[in-house]
């Protein structure tokens, strides 16, 4: 028989703030923390705009010489993860550290590293290049450097499926609870991939947006979307076994309840046309949660504000939910935070925790008027203050990778 599996710790740095309570405070308070890249000179460059996290200190969370060798994305998420282990009250000294596990993921790892390291290359200063380069890149750092921090000995991963990272991580690890293979697991996504080679190549690819006014640029199923707007930060949450949740008092925040994961096979970046595979994903989460459509009070969308994402997801969740379809309550973080990339789904995942908790849903930011066939609530002008029972987390990525993952709010029983 399958374990339950609960939500007992969360942590976070995001662009609208780097704590769990700082970012859900900026989530109540429809803060957008997108603004002009900072970290480099946009001349020359259509995009000028990112959500970049602000004054995070990393020597502030972490060892001063641990945080020296590592990069930007890793320094997010060991600093999410001490918050969510601090969140949980677990004390890892009293566990059995091969029990206790990471599948922590990053779509790409530090594009930074690899373009000031490659500088150096050109140049002619091949003795000059970082002897950490290699460990400081590579995306399984993140997982990496958790688990050594915290000491976590059990089942170490990470999923790379571009934007579909931190969702399939938070799956993965849903699975090695449920499975017996682990008591506990931190889980979620980082990235920071704000720099001139990541901001070139999205541009080039027509996926950003050029928009030059902060408050309408990441403005998912809006009829004048035009792009997304890159974001950084990190999301991670402890999953744990209900009955190892319950010896310790912890405080529960929700339970993990269905996870789906499919493939498109259809095309490198666009959705399957249908949205059957991003459909699928949502049928089978469901379907493992034995819940309805009718059922599900939330989903927190990928809607990243491209046209044909939005327009796909809205297709997928009409072929997964029929008529209940009109009835769900929809919205994208995306429009405050931005697109995490791999991390995206961390976070997101965060906001759904919360909102079971709270029974608050919040406004998609920015998004004024949807075209014809965005015709869902995705909580337009206002958020909505509402019992949140299920909630549902969707994240696709470039290559057709679809996962979704279903929360509920936890009962004893």
């Amino acid at each position: 028989m399958k374990r339950r599996v609960v939500v007992t710790g969360l942590g976070a740095v995001t662009p609208i703030g780097n704590t769990v309570e700082e970012f859900w405070k900026g989530i109540r308070d429809g803060k957008v923390g997108i603004g002009p890249i900072t970290r480099f000179d946009t001349t020359g460059y259509k995009v000028t705009l990112a959500a970049e996290v602000k004054d995070f200190k990393a020597a502030d969370r972490m060892d001063f010489k641990a945080a020296k060798r590592m990069d930007r994305f890793s320094h997010y998420a060991v600093a999410a993860s001490k918050e969510a282990l601090e969140d949980s009250g677990l004390d890892l000294s009293k566990e059995d550290a091969f029990r206790a596990g990471v599948v922590i993921g990053s779509g790409i790892g530090s594009l930074e590293m690899m373009e000031s390291e490659h500088e150096k290359i050109l140049k002619g200063q091949v003795n000059r290049v970082n002897p950490l380069m290699v460990p400081r890149m590579i995306s399984n750092m993140a997982a990496g450097n958790v688990s050594i921090q915290l000491g976590l000995r059990g089942k170490c991963t990470n999923v790379v499926t571009a934007c579909a990272s931190g969702t399939h991580c938070i799956g993965d690890a849903f699975r090695a609870i449920q499975y017996d293979d682990a008591d506990i697991m931190f889980a979620g996504g980082a990235e920071s991939s704000i720099c001139p080679t990541g901001i070139a190549g999205f541009q080039s690819l027509t996926a950003l947006s050029t928009s030059d006014d902060p408050l309408y640029a990441s403005i998912p199923f809006d009829k004048n979307r035009k792009g997304f707007v890159l974001g950084e930060g990190a999301g991670i949450v402890v999953l744990e076994e209900l009955e190892h949740a319950k010896a310790r008092g912890a405080h529960i925040y929700a339970e993990v309840v269905g996870y789906g994961a499919t493939a498109d096979a259809f095309h490198i970046t666009s959705p399957c046309e249908d949205g059957s595979g991003a459909a699928k994903a949502m049928e089978l989460a469901m379907t493992e949660a034995k819940a309805a459509p009718e059922e599900i009070t939330y989903i927190n969308a990928h809607g990243t504000g491209t046209h044909h994402n939005d327009l796909f997801e809205t297709r997928a969740i009409k072929l997964a939910f029929g008529e209940a379809a009109k009835n769900v309550c929809i919205n994208s973080t995306k429009s405050m935070t931005g697109h995490l990339l791999g991390a995206a789904g961390g976070v997101e995942f965060v906001v759904c925790a919360k909102s079971v908790e709270e029974g608050y849903i919040h406004q998609t930011m920015g998004t004024k008027e949807t075209d014809e066939e965005c015709d869902l609530d995705y909580t337009i002008g206002a958020p909505k203050e509402k019992d949140v029972v299920y909630a549902m987390s969707n994240s696709l990525g470039f290559g057709g990778h679809n996962a979704s993952i279903l929360i509920k709010k936890y009962e004893n029983a």
